[in-house]
Order: structure tokens, then C-alpha cells, then sequence
């Protein structure tokens, strides 16, 4: 029993003895007050069973409460159990797969490591039958040319080069036919997607560097008293100023892009005003230098919310900016930063690799273009070492700097950007050439290909992408053709400077004629 119940009954039977004995003793015979002791003793005995009654209520309630508790715990921690015992369970099957993998690859390694092990066995068993007819070979030419014995090695040792080499000729025409086709089904794919992804505009925008003035008067107060303000306007804005004959027109001349746009921009201001003195043109500089940074800075933000990056320093964004006021063969390089961009970008998508990385490199690749002429080294060395200076991770800096192998690309971003950058400028109506240079290019590479020997002709085709060289048929063999195609795209990649990439097609043909009278 529950021991507050005791102890409640013990006070109530306590007090009915106290009131008993304390009645026994003040005498009390009468029937009345038996009467009356008997009826408290009554109560006592209802309120006694009464508390007893709610005592074993509230205990079993309790006991109630507790089992409830307990078995909630309980199916609390059956669950939990279960779900452990679940997650064991895939984990054993992962594993198991994983097991299985690795076996697979051990398996087949095991296989390829047998397959080696028989080709080096046939290839050491022909290594020694080639020997022994070499020593047969030299032994007859002793006996039946009667030359000696390190003539007949000269001449074995030229015949067995010549058969080596035709056999690796051989062997590489093969490898190549392979490896081209698989690596064309491949790089058709994802240039492909890439290109079909991203649309292009084919308009070829041209920077401007000279400014419409209605009055030609403007050109004295332009050049000054004794040249003043012409002189304080150059070392001002930092370009030179030309102002000739021709009518309503001056022209800035200047390297930097950014200077030029400013020193544009100041002009118009200095003309608009009228009063052109040093003091308003270091005034309009200032103004014009503030709005057209802040400009830059708003492109370059607008390029990289664009193409979905953030966090690029605040100079690396001007300078990205500074790229729609620099073209290349009549490219903007503005536009052709954000082609690179989704073109790396969507071959990246393709190949599994970091989209918003390769999004990166590419509109930064050219950044190099737009600082100062003062800077040495290529476009491509100084812009990965300005983008080294304001934080691009190593990966992005070596892909700016290998992107026209001024550094050998180590990485599959490096070949990424440099792709992108090729595509962009290759696509149709990208990029206008001079006619001289062009034609220039042209002869070049037809002066290259006839140096070598067994060359009959050669023809420059495509806008010079193209090299189809016809070969005698007496002087190069079928297998010689694979080798002198290397050779040519060699000599050409290390005696010339184009962009894109120059094909080298070697025709050999042979022609029988038969008469008939």
C-alpha cells in the first residue's frame, strides 16, 4: 500500500483512540455520549475508507502515468533502433557495390597487365627472330657482295631504320585514325552543345577615335596661345591630340582605350562649354575620369551578373568594362569576353567540371589587352599577373597566362579557355582582316610548306585554315605523308602567328594512263 495512504489512516485512528480515551476518562457513562462517540468513530471510519479510496485512485494513476512514459520511451527507442539498423543496411549495400566495383577494375587491370605481358612476349620473340635475320642478312651480303662485314652492318642498319620507320608510320597512322575519331566524336559533341547554347551577334563593332566639331574655329581655341591648351590637354589626359586640315574633325591617338574614351568625353565637354583654358580642361578631365570609371565598373558588373559569378576586385571589373572600347580585328573584345565565358562555361557543363570557374577565366581572359602598353610581356602574361595581384585563384591565373601557350596549359580549364577564346574569335562574322596581312598569312604559309622536299604544290585554303599540299609520288610514300603532316603543322606553329587553328591536308595520288589505238 502506498505509504501516504498509511500514513493518513495511522492520523485518523490516532485521533479516534485520543478522543476515545480522553471521553473514558472524563466519566462519560451516559448513553448519549456512546451514542455520539460511536458516530464519530463512524465518520472517522467513512473519511478514513473515504481517503483510503482516493489514496489508491492517485496511486494507480500514477502507476498509470509511469507505464505510459515508459512504453512511449520504449517505442521511442525501437524506432530510432530501427532506423539505425536501415541506415546500416544501405551503408552494407553501398560497400557492397563498392567491393564489387573495385574488383570489376582490379579485374580488368589484372587482364590489360596479361595482355601487355604477351604483347612484350611477341614483340621480344620478334626482336630476336629481326636479329637473327639481320646476322643471316649481313652474313649473305658478305658472302654475295663481297662487301665487309661493317659495310654490309651500315647498309643492314640503314634498311632495318627505314622498315622501322615505315612500321611506326604505320603504327601512328593507325593510333591517329583511332584517337581522331574518338576524339572528334567527343569535341563535336561539346562544341557543338556548346555553340548551339549560345548565340552570338555578328556584328562587327569598330571603337572611334575622333570627335565632330560643327565650327571649325573650335580648332584654334583647341590648340591655344602658343599651343597652351593643346599642350596642357596631352600631358592632362595623357594621349596625343592631332589637329590638321581635315574639316570637322580632331582626332585623339592613344594606346590606352581608357584614356582615349576620357580625353573623347573631355573634349565634347570643353566644347560644349566654350571656354577652353588649362584650369577647365584639368576640371572636365577630373569629372569625365570619375563618370567614365564609374561606367567601366558598371559594365564589368553587368558581364559578371551576366554570366552568374560574383566577387571579382573592384579594378578587375573596370578593366572588364575597359574591353568594350578595345577591339581586335573589328571584334569587340567586350562582347567576345562574355562569348568565351558561356562557351568555357557550357563545355564545362558538359565534361562535369566547374561551370562558374570556367565562366571566369574566360571574361577575364583577355583583361590584359586594356592595361597599360608600358607593361611587358604578351596580353596573356600580364592579364594573369594583374588577376594574380587582385586574388583569382591559381587555377584561373594559369588558364589566362596558357590561353595562347605563353605558358603550356596543365589543366583541363587552361584548354577550356583557350578553346572558347578560338571559337569566339573563328565564329563567322567575329573578326574582319586587312587585306594585306591576310594575303600576307597566306604566302607565308604556302613559302613554308614548298621548303620541303617532295612537295610538288601547295594551296592555301579557307581564309588560310586550311593547307592542302600535293606530294611526288616518287619522292614520299603513303606512310611518309603522316609524317610530313606533322612536320609541316610543326614548322608552321613555330614560325607563325595566327589565330584559330591551320589544318594540314597531304595529297599523295598516283595516275596510270592507258592508250588504246
Amino acid at each position: 500500500m502506498n505509504p501516504m495512504v498509511m500514513a493518513v489512516i495511522g492520523a485518523v485512528a490516532g485521533a479516534v483512540i485520543a478522543f476515545f480515551v480522553f471521553t473514558l476518562k472524563q466519566g462519560a457513562s451516559k448513553k448519549g455520549q456512546e451514542a455520539a462517540a460511536q458516530d464519530i468513530l463512524r465518520k472517522a471510519e467513512g473519511e478514513a475508507q473515504e481517503l483510503k479510496r482516493k489514496a489508491e485512485e492517485k496511486a494507480k494513476q500514477i502507476v498509470r502515468d509511469e507505464r505510459n512514459n515508459l512504453e512511449n520511451e520504449m517505442e521511442k527507442k525501437k524506432k530510432h533502433l530501427t532506423d539505425f539498423e536501415r541506415g546500416l543496411t544501405k551503408k552494407e549495400v553501398a560497400l557492397e557495390q563498392k567491393t564489387e566495383q573495385i574488383q570489376k577494375d582490379t579485374d580488368r587491370v589484372k587482364a590489360k597487365e596479361t595482355e601487355i605481358d604477351t604483347r612484350v612476349t611477341k614483340l621480344d620473340q620478334e626482336i630476336k627472330k629481326t636479329t637473327e635475320i639481320s646476322e643471316e642478312l649481313a652474313n649473305k651480303l658478305t658472302q654475295v657482295a663481297g662487301l665487309t662485314k661493317e659495310q654490309a652492318k651500315n647498309q643492314l642498319i640503314e634498311q632495318v631504320e627505314e622498315e622501322a620507320r615505315l612500321d611506326a608510320a604505320k603504327k601512328v597512322k593507325r593510333i591517329e585514325e583511332e584517337a581522331n575519331e574518338e576524339a572528334e566524336k567527343r569535341s563535336k559533341r561539346i562544341v557543338g552543345i556548346a555553340i548551339q547554347r549560345f548565340a552570338g551577334e555578328y556584328v562587327a563593332e569598330q571603337t572611334i577615335s575622333s570627335v565632330e566639331i560643327s565650327d571649325d574655329g573650335v580648332k584654334g581655341r583647341l590648340i591655344g596661345r602658343e599651343g597652351r591648351n593643346i599642350r596642357a590637354f596631352e600631358q592632362i589626359c595623357g594621349v596625343d591630340l592631332i589637329i590638321d586640315d581635315t574639316p570637322g574633325i580632331v582626332t585623339i591617338s592613344s594606346f590606352n582605350v581608357v584614356r582615349k574614351e576620357i580625353a573623347r568625353m573631355t573634349i565634347e565637354r570643353l566644347i560644349a562649354d566654350g571656354r577652353i583654358h588649362p584650369a577647365k580642361i584639368e576640371e572636365f578631365y577630373d569629372k569625365c575620369k570619375h563618370e567614365f570609371e564609374s561606367r567601366l565598373r558598371e559594365l564589368g558588373e553587368k558581364a559578371q551578373m551576366e554570366i552568374g559569378v560574383h566577387g571579382m576586385h573592384p579594378e578587375i571589373l573596370k578593366l572588364i568594362g575597359a574591353l568594350n572600347w578595345r577591339t581586335s580585328y573589328t571584334q569587340n573584345q567586350y562582347q567576345h569576353a562574355l562569348e568565351a565565358a558561356f562557351l568555357a562555361g557550357n563545355m564545362a557543363a558538359e565534361l562535369g567540371l566547374n561551370v562558374k570557374q570556367a565562366r571566369r577565366a574566360g571574361l577575364i581572359h583577355d583583361i590584359g589587352k586594356v592595361l597599360d602598353a608600358s607593361a611587358e610581356g604578351s596580353h596573356a602574361v600580364i592579364g594573369a599577373d594583374f588577376a594574380k595581384k587582385y586574388g583569382e585563384s591559381p587555377d584561373i591565373v594559369h588558364a589566362i597566362r596558357a590561353h595562347h601557350d605563353d605558358e603550356k596549359p596543365e589543366s583541363v580549364l587552361a584548354h577550356l579557355v583557350a578553346a572558347s577564346d578560338a571559337l569566339s574569335g573563328a565564329r563567322p562574322g567575329a573578326r574582319k582582316a586587312l587585306k594585306e596581312s591576310y594575303v600576307s598569312r597566306l604566302s607565308d604559309i604556302e613559302k613554308i610548306v614548298n621548303g620541303f622536299e617532295g612537295v610538288h604544290r601547295s594551296y592555301a585554303i579557307s581564309a588560310g585554315r586550311e593547307i592542302r599540299v600535293l606530294v611526288e609520288n616518287e619522292k614520299v610514300s603513303d606512310e611518309q605523308t603522316i609524317m610530313l603532316s606533322r612536320d609541316i603543322a610543326r614548322k608552321i606553329e613555330q614560325e607563325m602567328s595566327y589565330p584559330g587553328t591551320i589544318k594540314v591536308s597531304v595529297i599523295r595520288e598516283t595516275r596510270a594512263v592507258g592508250i588504246a589505238k
